[in-house]
């Protein structure tokens, strides 16, 4: 009987968490052959998944070739590499076309959410 009970917690715990999964993601549309998509790969991608953003909004890469994927609507056509799309119960948010930087990227990343979700960074303590 104890078992029981305990699964159908953890059961519904578990629909809990499920529903409140995260829906907001970051859709990387790439090509072969582009340069600015290799750079962003080699110096933001690593570090992408630890930060603040990258918890917030998971990266999806997609080839130009194959989107926008079929869980994704776009407000418009990619027409640039890299694409980077804002993206919330697979409806489009907002876009940053290109890659303009490392430096540029996280400022225009940081807007985007902000201006478009409850996005903000985490209470730093020292």
């Amino acid at each position: 009987m104890i078992a029981r009970l305990l699964a159908y917690i953890l059961a519904c715990l578990w629909l809990v968490q499920a529903a409140a999964a995260q829906t907001i993601e970051l859709v990387m549309v790439e090509q072969a052959g582009c340069y600015h998509c290799t750079e962003w790969k080699k110096t933001i991608g690593p570090i992408y998944p630890k930060t603040p953003e990258g918890a917030y909004a998971p990266l999806r890469m997609v080839s130009r070739a194959d989107a926008p994927p079929p869980d994704v609507t776009f407000a418009r056509p990619v027409n640039f590499t890299p694409t980077f799309i804002l993206v919330e119960n697979g409806q489009e948010l907002a876009r940053i076309e290109g890659h303009p930087g490392e430096d540029f990227f996280w400022g225009l990343l940081d807007m985007m959410l902000r201006q478009n979700t409850d996005f903000a960074d985490p209470v730093k303590t020292n």
